[in-house]
């Protein structure tokens, strides 16, 4: 890992950068670091947001001088933190894929010269690291996609996706929490909300967790949709053994 720098990102927030790589273990030490400050509670500090290889701190600059929080970061810095998973989440999203629900899913398969049922069993293969949230709320870029089903985004990006929408762009695969234009190629749809402005916790997920996404029938996704429209659905979440 590169030498971790602080640097000033204008007048009221600090810049941690910890590399210049995407990998699991820089965005290990991020997540917690973000639980250690999270924890320290730090007066004047307002805002963390985490990045891919950063970690932007956002303060006041009414409370807490720039000197006093890059004193208090370095400290937090020095400290072994031991990046294990305990604590982190898997959370299981059940996707329908293909039809209506995911219009570029034979698309997608002919690109990489598979079947539509290869390219769901690929997506479903692993658990996807979420590096970090962004674009819209809730909207997870998610680490681990296999190389197979990299897939280039459409040339002509869509007006309008449906929220829950789950795409591929490229390298990585995503949730789109909601309705919104977008090129992603899309394979299938979750009727899970992962963000709702009337949860306590609006967002389903954070930084550092992962996606574990879990193929449904059109029947089971219909179910699970009025379930959550009625507020009774609970995602199955796992803790992430170390």
């Amino acid at each position: 890992m590169d030498k971790i720098k602080i640097l000033t990102a204008g007048d009221s927030s600090v810049l941690i950068e910890f590399g210049t790589e995407i990998s699991p273990q820089i965005n290990a030490k991020i997540t917690a670091i973000v639980h250690l400050m999270k924890e320290q509670h730090i007066e004047g500090v307002v805002d963390i947001i985490p990045a891919f290889s950063s970690l932007l701190v956002n303060y006041d600059p009414r409370v807490i001088s720039y000197a006093k929080i890059k004193k208090r970061l370095e400290k937090l810095l020095k400290l072994e933190v031991k990046e294990i998973e305990a604590g982190v989440k898997i959370i299981e999203i059940p996707v329908c894929y293909g039809g209506e629900y995911g219009p570029d899913l034979d698309n997608i398969a002919k690109l990489a010269g598979l079947t539509p049922q290869e390219v769901v069993d690929m997506h479903c293969s692993k658990d996807y690291l979420i590096y970090m949230l962004g674009f819209l709320p809730g909207f997870s870029y998610l680490g681990g996609l296999d190389e197979r089903i990299h897939t280039p985004r459409l040339a002509n990006p869509r007006i309008r996706i449906p929220a829950g929408s789950v795409g591929i762009g490229g390298s990585q695969t995503g949730i789109y929490p909601l309705d919104s234009p977008g090129g992603w190629q899309l394979l299938g749809m979750t009727p899970v909300k992962t963000y709702d402005p009337q949860r306590d916790e609006p967002i389903l997920f954070e930084a550092g967790d992962y996606i574990r996404f879990v193929p449904v029938t059109e029947e089971q996704f219909n179910e699970i949709k009025e379930q959550v429209e009625q507020g009774t659905y609970q995602c199955v979440i796992h803790q992430k053994e170390v």
